[in-house]
């Protein structure tokens, strides 16, 4: 019990933020007339023993991060671009598009490891 309770507390330090602009995205309704703004934080898992890491620590500074943030934001936008004001506005819509973003995530940024999606602002209008 007691070595699972030591390695239990390592992986909440082991993770950073990472605030990104906001966005203004036109969604996927027939018409084209909904719109979504959104700011989100992402909680990333450091990776002490990766290459990527030093960009990721860089990403909060704004010097050598740049391409990162820009990839997190092209796959955001790619994934927010895809939803119509329906399907956000149900019931779970906003759990449903975390998940997808967490997943495009791994799949399109693979040095990245995303723990959490936040939303910080979210605005659906039609």
């Amino acid at each position: 019990r007691a070595a699972a309770a030591k390695t239990e507390p390592a992986a909440p330090v082991s993770t950073h933020a990472m605030v990104l602009e906001p966005m203004l995205v036109n969604l996927a309704d027939a018409g084209g007339n909904a719109y979504l703004r959104v700011s989100m934080t992402l909680r990333v898992y450091d990776g002490a023993d990766k290459k990527s890491s030093a960009a990721k620590e860089k990403a909060g500074d704004g010097k050598g991060g740049d391409a990162v943030v820009a990839a997190v934001r092209d796959t955001a936008l790619t994934v927010l671009g895809r939803q119509s004001a329906d399907g956000l506005l149900a019931v779970d819509g906003k759990e449903r598009l975390k998940a997808e973003l967490k997943r495009a995530f791994a799949e399109d940024n693979q040095d990245l490891k995303v723990a959490d999606v936040f939303f910080t602002d979210f605005l659906v209008q039609r």
